[in-house]
């Protein structure tokens, strides 16, 4: 069994992150992404119904893209929010900073 201090080293050895870390950073982006392109689903019109519909499919409609569209914005790089946390969070990005 491995010592704190050698789990440690380990871990601060590899310079890549971890898959869940990945994962996490591009869904925060994506969610952060999809809150911001919410008014424009609400408020234009662009579900392509009229304002005075009473179904809810439009909106869960809406919802839906905006939340494929952050996805996929994140994934290929969006507002650089996931590759910032990735950096800040990983091993090598904190050795760099306490090395300051």
């Amino acid at each position: 069994m491995l010592s704190i201090a050698e789990t440690a080293a380990a871990t601060a050895a590899s310079a890549t992150p971890s898959p869940k870390l990945v994962s996490a950073a591009h869904e925060f982006e994506a969610q952060m992404m999809q809150e911001l392109l919410k008014p424009l689903n609400s408020s234009s019109g662009l579900d392509g119904e009229d304002s005075d519909s009473d179904s809810g499919s439009g909106s869960a409609l809406g919802e839906f893209a905006s939340g494929a569209l952050g996805k996929a914005l994140s994934e290929q790089g969006g507002f650089g929010i996931a590759t910032s946390i990735l950096h800040q969070l990983s091993p090598a990005g904190n050795k760099r900073k306490t090395e300051r």
